[in-house]
């Protein structure tokens, strides 16, 4: 079985890999079901989404009507303002067929204009407060891409003790010295709070470039079980931090199979070679 960890202060032992629901975007209910079978074999008890994944939340619906209580749920709104986000958050939870969710995220927010209008008086912060205020969400998170990221989730924590981040983690972009400093910077700060990390992109190899898509995700992920373990291995070996999984129901049963024979981290020297060999490139430049 994956190993579990809390979830940070909200009281939830969650799987230390998270299953990310983006990968529900655009498949059938029954990939969505065979998937969710899996997911139970594994024991994975926390579902990342978000109302911007396509049809996923509609996805999980069917599920969560039946085995809410299973899973700790999570969802997103990438909506700025409060009206919009008090509009969307709603609408989750009537396609997610729930009457609350345990964790809203500011979703991707990532850019300074839209930090300002998200966070202010009229913004999707209030929002999302108001949710937690009326019971329809529990805990507030917020997310991002990019290589300022670490350093923007700062500057939330700064404005508003959020109980969750998301983030990207892997190798290649820990190569990266300004973005490895924030990270470091963040996750102290998350740890001193009891704030829950999540990261994302642990199988990134390279971006698609010109070569043809091979999978669901808008980066080239490792597809091979040996690359994975390598990749799944690295992110799990930090203690504390969870792993949200590839946006790919079928790249995921091996992102699954490497967190549950996870036992140690592989080493500096076993990460450069692979660097070279597998020609792994960073996402975010």
């Amino acid at each position: 079985m994956i190993p579990t960890h809390p979830f940070g202060r909200t009281g939830h032992v969650s799987t230390r890999t998270l299953f990310g629901a983006a990968a529900f975007s655009r498949v059938t209910q029954e990939e969505a079901d065979r998937t969710m079978e899996l997911l139970l074999q594994y024991g994975v008890n926390h579902i990342d989404t978000a109302a911007s994944y396509g049809d996923s939340e509609l996805r999980l619906g069917p599920w969560m009507e039946r085995m809410r209580d299973r899973f700790f749920l999570a969802t997103k709104t990438g909506e700025r303002t409060y009206q919009g986000a008090r509009d969307q958050i709603r609408r989750s939870l009537e396609r997610l067929r729930v009457d609350h969710v345990d964790l809203i995220q500011l979703h991707n927010l990532a850019e300074p204009d839209e930090w300002e209008i998200a966070m202010g008086p009229d913004g999707a912060l209030r929002a999302a407060i108001e949710a937690r205020e009326e019971g329809l969400v529990r805990f507030i998170g917020v997310t991002g891409h990019g290589l300022g990221i670490a350093r923007m989730h700062l500057r939330s924590l700064e404005r508003f003790d959020f109980d969750s981040v998301l983030l990207p983690y892997n190798y290649v972009l820990m190569q990266n010295p300004r973005y490895a400093a924030d990270f470091e910077e963040l996750v102290a700060l998350c740890q001193q709070r009891n704030v829950a990390v999540q990261t994302i992109k642990s199988i990134t190899r390279a971006p698609w470039g010109d070569r043809p898509h091979t999978a669901a995700t808008w980066y080239e992920p490792f597809q091979e079980q040996p690359d994975i373990d390598r990749a799944v291995h690295w992110v799990l070996g930090r203690p504390g931090i969870f792993l949200n999984t590839v946006g790919d129901i079928h790249v995921l049963p091996k992102v699954l199979d490497a967190a549950s024979r996870f036992e140690k981290r592989p080493s500096d020297a076993e990460m450069a070679a692979a660097v070279l060999e597998k020609k792994m490139e960073p996402l975010f430049v």
